[in-house]
């Protein structure tokens, strides 16, 4: 694996990342970084609550749109009853998904 940025780590097929979700949240946006170095978890806050999986599909169509892929290059691929969760986006290079996400960020 390959960091980008200390938070984008190239995979084979893709990218994955980690990102610590918030549910119940008032709107569903991106709401900081925590960490440092390779390190680095995206905080994301999320309208859905956490029930019968309605935040991983909220997670992944904003993560979608945010990157400009379909909601089945996105999965969530550890975490998936958990705030701390591993996102894999399939088909997408570390430095396009790592600028994405940036510009995203307070």
């Amino acid at each position: 694996m390959t960091a980008v940025g200390g938070w984008v780590k190239k995979t084979s097929g893709g990218v994955s990342f980690a990102v610590r979700a918030t549910p119940r949240a008032s709107r569903t946006a991106i709401t900081g970084v925590m960490g440092d170095g390779t390190n680095v978890v995206l905080k994301i806050a999320l309208a859905a609550p956490p029930v019968e999986g309605k935040a991983n599909a909220e997670l992944i169509a904003y993560l979608a749109g945010i990157l400009s892929v379909s909601r089945s290059q996105v999965e969530v691929i550890a975490g998936k009853q958990s705030k701390n969760k591993i996102i894999r986006v399939k088909d997408k290079g570390a430095d396009e998904v790592a600028a994405a996400l940036a510009r995203f960020c307070p």
